[in-house]
């Protein structure tokens, strides 16, 4: 099992939509694939799964939240009828944020569809990231709620592989630099970076790698300050960059190499030399710079996909899906006239997820 996460920060460039599609178009594939939401924003969440569900699921774990171990005792059974359904993640972490025994069973995830699962996000999530803040001068000491708290994500995702066999783990970020994205990009295996071709994207690199270099040695400090079964806690090595990704830009046929605009193709051509020039080269040293220096996927999903993305959202559906879905009502006219396109988009994000596995297979 490999884990991937997807990262920028810089909101707006589609990280949600990517990772969203990116994940159903592996499991299309026959890869088994789990997410995990760990944006405190929960937005692949809200576009996966009904909002009156996800509320029940919420309001059942709100006692939890405020005293998972108080709360646990005074259930009794009803705390084993409780782990027979779909939990959030920061209800998974609470027994660790509490520093109280962790769960018998882990409850299971949510089937997106054949191959795919979530594990839904949580608006308390900060509550988490604060714990991770306040123990983190402790991992150097090799306290042992400290490390569990650091790598307690990491070992939820090997928990889920070792039960339901996945191949890829996907976490779902903030666009923030704090705490939890230290933790979380920091112990994945892989990490991927959409940007919009714009400024914003471009400083964004340069803040994550200047983020990167300084996780990198606090990390590398913690590896040889721990003892060996201490230090096993953690991956075997520091994350390694997949590539990035232009996404939903505009497309104008001719144009450029890349069917940008002008404007756009000029950003978008300065992404690769930032990579190299910000991110440490050990993050990125796995991929041929000439491979890195393409998206993922080359021009497959980088052009806008319009209002497709409405109606992914409106129906908890891959775009490709769409057309299919038995209950469009005043929908149905729309896109039955735009199938063809709606389907096509399928095409894309499995050349995608295609070059996206190639670039894993660098990692080893």
């Amino acid at each position: 099992m490999k884990t991937i996460s997807v990262f920028n920060n810089k909101g707006g460039v589609g990280k949600t939509t990517l990772t969203y599609h990116m994940a159903h178009a592996l499991s299309s594939m026959g890869k088994k694939v789990l997410i995990f939401d760990l944006d405190p924003q929960c937005n692949i969440t809200a576009l996966s799964v009904p909002q009156d569900w996800l509320l029940k699921v919420w309001e059942s774990e709100d006692g939890y939240i405020q005293d998972f171990k108080s709360t646990r005792e005074r259930a009794g059974d009803s705390f084993t009828k409780m782990n027979r359904s779909t939990r959030t993640v920061h209800y998974l972490l609470m027994p660790t944020q509490e520093g109280t025994a962790e769960l018998d069973v882990l409850p299971p995830p949510v089937l997106l569809a054949p191959n795919l699962h979530l594990i839904p996000g949580r608006l308390t999530m900060h509550l988490y990231e604060d714990k991770i803040s306040s123990r983190w001068s402790d991992v150097y000491q090799g306290d042992p709620l400290a490390i569990r708290t650091i790598t307690r994500i990491r070992e939820l995702a090997d928990q889920y592989a070792e039960i339901y066999d996945y191949d890829y783990v996907i976490m779902d970020t903030s666009p923030s630099l704090g705490a939890l994205n230290k933790v979380v990009i920091s112990t994945t295996d892989g990490f991927l970076i959409p940007c919009a071709p714009d400024m914003f994207s471009l400083y964004g690199i340069r803040n994550l790698g200047s983020a990167l270099g300084m996780w990198q040695k606090q990390f590398n400090t913690i590896y040889q300050l721990l003892s060996d079964e201490k230090r096993s806690q953690f991956p075997e090595r520091f994350v390694s960059l997949l590539g990035f990704t232009i996404y939903n830009a505009k497309k104008y046929t001719g144009v450029s190499p890349w069917d940008l605009a002008k404007a756009h193709y000029n950003y978008a051509m300065q992404i690769p030399q930032e990579i190299i020039s910000y991110i440490p080269s050990e993050v990125r040293n796995h991929v041929p710079e000439n491979t890195m220096a393409h998206p993922i996927g080359g021009t497959s999903i980088m052009h806008t996909h319009n209002t497709l993305t409405g109606m992914s959202q409106k129906y908890h559906l891959p775009m490709w899906d769409v057309p299919g879905y038995s209950n469009l009502g005043d929908d149905y006219s729309t896109v039955t006239a735009n199938k063809s396109v709606y389907e096509g988009t399928y095409e894309k994000y499995e050349a995608f997820s295609y070059d996206v596995l190639s670039r894993i297979a660098t990692l080893g």
